[in-house]
């Protein structure tokens, strides 16, 4: 489980919340309670409509509570740094993170995946279609499973290429970034197309508004159940990694159709 800290004033669903240091550790340590095995922390939205942040904001974001993070989580929690900027992500592995999250899979700057290689540490390669300004002007697919997948094995390839080892390559689909429901939902059902190239794989679906089109919910707060259900197909497929809000109630879900999925 990946816990979202958000060091950001405009963020969807948790903009503000957590921007002073002191607020993010308490944050963090209670999504660790309840069985947080990653922090991945952003100083940028990635909202639709986001207007980027440069790396000296980002860095002023983001070092505070990685540093605090990690002078006090256990040592066993991973830290994740949620950019698209190598001068961030060095600044961020310096001070304590040891994952890259890139929504952008290298693409923004090629230098992330050099850096990546260089430290020997994870890296995530998301999918999006145009950039958080842009990605939900009527984004289009001819068949968003295979366009997404084949994005990312070239993508995965690219890593690989700058040296970056199999192993330490995540691959995300990036539901909800240039998207439309049906491409959503379209994902999903095909998880399993993801989980099998190998590479490991993360799922981010955490109160996203397409599922609230879907349950005729407007406010994210309360899409906690419709995420947690999209956890527990991600399990079932064989997702490694979840990102989400929500920790306890994803935990729940995630243990008890993984114990399924043994059972079968």
């Amino acid at each position: 489980m990946m816990g979202i800290v958000n060091a950001t004033p405009d963020s969807f669903s948790d903009g503000g919340l957590f921007a002073d240091p002191e607020c993010a550790l308490h944050h963090a340590q209670d999504m660790v309670m309840q069985g947080a095995d990653i922090i991945d922390v952003g100083g940028e939205s990635t909202r639709p409509g986001a207007v980027p942040v440069d790396a000296a904001g980002q860095i002023a974001r983001v070092i505070p509570v990685i540093e605090a993070l990690r002078n006090s989580l256990p040592a066993g929690i991973l830290i994740s740094i949620d950019t698209s900027l190598a001068e961030v992500a060095a600044a961020a592995l310096g001070a304590g993170a040891s994952i890259i999250n890139d929504v952008t899979a290298g693409l923004t700057d090629p230098g992330l995946l050099q850096l990546a290689a260089g430290r020997g540490v994870p890296i995530v390669l998301m999918h999006m279609q145009g950039t958080p300004r842009t990605m939900q002007d009527n984004p289009q697919y001819l068949n968003v499973v295979e366009e997404v997948l084949g994005f990312l094995i070239e993508r995965a390839e690219a890593a690989q290429a700058a040296g970056v080892a199999k192993g330490n390559i995540i691959l995300d689909p990036g539901i909800g970034f240039g998207k439309r429901k049906d491409d959503n939902l379209a994902l999903l059902a095909n998880l399993g197309r993801f989980t099998a190239t190998g590479y490991a794989t993360l799922l981010g679906t955490s109160r996203k508004r397409f599922m609230g089109a879907v349950c005729n919910e407007t406010r994210s707060r309360e899409l906690v159940a419709a995420t947690v259900a999209t956890t527990a197909l991600g399990v079932m497929a064989g997702i490694n990694i979840f990102r989400v809000h929500d920790i306890r109630e994803n935990r729940q879900a995630a243990d008890v159709a993984f114990a399924i999925k043994q059972a079968c």
